[in-house]
């Protein structure tokens, strides 16, 4: 009684260890895989990124069986983040103003986790997760776009398509740190802005005046 009594006692202590080594262990390959995705594509294999995290295969793939859950999980902040700020341009009253904080806010992410971006445009996603909030992103912001051109604002050959163009752009700031990817990509958004911008009546048909 006393050796079973015993067992107990050590099983409950030895319990919250593992749970906290489990919990590091999963931190870690989140990280690696964060860090790979953006630096190597989605592609990277998953023996990689064990490798980088400092586990075992088998640790991997206990926690993530397929790398559609890896990539799901690497990138749950940022499809919140990505959510909100297609949310809050989508609330904005003045259509114009919300079309402009999209392009800010979105690209400061885009530019934090390019691998993101990366699974958000693939057109074959590996994660049908993803998949879905990219359609439902894009037919939010193709909402906000028509009401940006019904108001005058937004110019009236601009679409979807041209953010997604945007987008695809932004993944060519490939400054060496994160803090100058940040400038750079404020300084793209403003640019992209201008060119989005409708064309005032006064500067028209060949009007440069």
């Amino acid at each position: 009684m006393t050796d079973q009594m015993s067992q107990i006692h050590t099983a409950a202590h030895a319990s919250p260890v593992l749970r906290a080594d489990a919990a590091e262990n999963r931190e870690s390959l989140l990280d690696a895989a964060r860090a790979l995705f953006a630096e190597r594509g989605l592609d990277v294999p998953m023996r990689v990124v064990a490798r980088e995290a400092g586990v075992g295969p088998a640790t991997l793939y206990r926690r993530f069986p397929t790398r559609a859950s890896l990539i799901e999980a690497a990138f749950a902040d940022e499809m919140r983040l990505c959510r909100e700020i297609v949310e809050d341009a989508s609330a904005d009253r003045d259509p114009w103003r919300g079309f402009c904080m999209f392009l800010r806010r979105i690209g400061e992410l885009n530019a934090r986790n390019q691998g993101f971006t990366e699974a958000f445009l693939s057109t074959f996603p590996a994660s049908e997760e993803i998949a879905a909030h990219r359609v439902s992103m894009l037919r939010s912001l193709a909402g906000l776009c028509r009401r940006a051109q019904a108001a005058g604002a937004l110019r009236a050959d601009a679409g979807v398509d041209d953010l997604v163009l945007i987008l695809q752009a932004g993944r060519g700031v490939t400054a060496t740190t994160p803090e100058r990817r940040v400038l750079a990509a404020r300084r793209f958004a403003e640019l992209a802005i201008d060119a989005f911008r409708a064309t005032p009546p006064g500067l028209r048909d060949g009007d440069d005046r």
